[in-house]
């Protein structure tokens, strides 16, 4: 193996270690999130107002990663807004107003959003240098980070408090940044398109089909934010299962998803991202129509487990497709596909409750599998996923 492969090899974990980390917050915000009510005295409205805040500066600082990245490189910037978030998250969970709450939020998510859209272009860079998948594991860091966070900050909330969790959370993250970000793969900043020396627009670029893929990443993370938010109400609801049956209904979904993403990058490069696109959405949509029409409660579960396999791969492909646009850097692609992808988780919960409200949660789920399908029917505009092969 060549020195340069090693520093790929490296390169590979250290990426994985800055997924596992972004979870890792994000879970510990989100063991967080009902202490909120108690330490402010607020109500549920204005927690959702909060989350929004953040979900608002994750979306608005998307817009800016490209050119920053473009500028920088994602090495040097996962690095420092790893650090910046780890740094965010203790100051907005320990903020003693809610007026400081708001800003904080925003930050926390700019913060987040940023590394996550830099994490993703590294890994793009890795992935060309090793000519292989990478990305769908990377996502199965985050979600493993994620499970980490919330059940271990839910545990040291328990046992040490809120005060020493959040602390935790921020210390452990900032070593783990700090260690993993001197064994990122460097990737020289690309302002300009490296066949024409043209400066590539790192905001809004003019690449019709990027916004096509953008769109996909959003019908595929409806679905996954459908499941987050509403199955427990809907299995209690239409089916009449017991809550504690009703929670297992996104613990099915979130564990076939992250066991698959573990096992999607064997799968792409054996198969092509295109025809794994298109099987993915197949068995996302079955397994979702499985849920909307279950008799029982088992049935439900089964189904969102079937389809959390399906939902699991099919993010990550369509990040690669966007980081491997021809003519375009891998940053100000994926800045634009995650900004469309995650726009969508923050509309989603309200407009799926009001849309369930009217017609019920079983069409509503089974709208959700036709939307699957419909990523089905454009997996071709996929295809640029596949260029790591040659490494172009």
């Amino acid at each position: 193996m060549t020195d340069e492969m090693r520093a790929a090899m490296r390169g590979r974990w250290a990426v994985a270690a800055m997924f596992l980390v972004n979870g890792f917050i994000m879970g510990a915000w989100a063991a967080q999130i009902p202490l909120l009510m108690p330490r402010h005295d607020i109500l549920e409205g204005m927690v959702g107002l909060i989350i929004l805040a953040l979900g608002i500066g994750a979306v608005s600082a998307m817009l800016l990663a490209g050119r920053l990245i473009a500028r920088f490189g994602s090495r040097r910037i996962a690095v420092v807004f790893g650090l910046a978030s780890a740094a965010s998250f203790p100051l907005l969970i320990l903020s003693p107003s809610l007026g400081m709450v708001f800003p904080l939020a925003a930050i926390t998510g700019a913060a987040t959003g940023t590394m996550d859209v830099a994490m993703n272009a590294n890994s793009v860079a890795v992935e060309r240098r090793l000519r292989r998948a990478i990305m769908s594991s990377s996502h199965g860091f985050w979600s493993l980070g994620g499970f980490a966070g919330g059940a271990l900050g839910a545990l040291v909330i328990a046992r040490l408090g809120a005060e020493v969790q959040v602390l935790l959370v921020g210390g452990i993250s900032a070593l783990i940044v700090a260690v993993a970000g001197g064994a990122m793969m460097y990737d020289t900043p690309h302002g300009r398109d490296p066949e024409t020396g043209k400066r590539q627009r790192q905001t809004f670029p003019r690449k019709p089909v990027l916004y096509l893929i953008g769109a996909m990443a959003l019908f595929t993370m409806v679905p996954e934010g459908a499941v987050l938010d509403w199955a427990a109400i809907y299995m209690k609801k239409d089916i009449g299962t017991s809550l504690a049956m009703a929670g297992f209904g996104y613990a099915a979904f979130s564990l076939m998803m992250a066991g698959m993403r573990f096992a999607g990058d064997r799968v792409r490069d054996r198969f092509g991202a295109v025809r794994t696109l298109q099987v993915s959405g197949l068995i996302g949509a079955l397994g979702m129509a499985i849920a909307a029409a279950a008799p029982t409660g088992w049935a439900a579960i089964l189904g969102f487990a079937i389809s959390g396999i399906g939902v699991a791969n099919m993010v990550p492909i369509l990040f690669s497709a966007a980081g491997n646009m021809p003519g375009l850097s891998p940053g100000a692609g994926i800045a634009t596909a995650t900004m469309m992808g995650y726009s969508g988780i923050l509309v989603a919960p309200s407009t799926i409750g009001f849309v369930a409200q009217h017609v019920g949660f079983r069409l509503t789920f089974g709208v959700l599998a036709v939307i699957l399908l419909v990523v089905v029917a454009l997996a071709g505009k996929a295809e640029a996923a596949d260029r790591i092969k040659t490494g172009s």
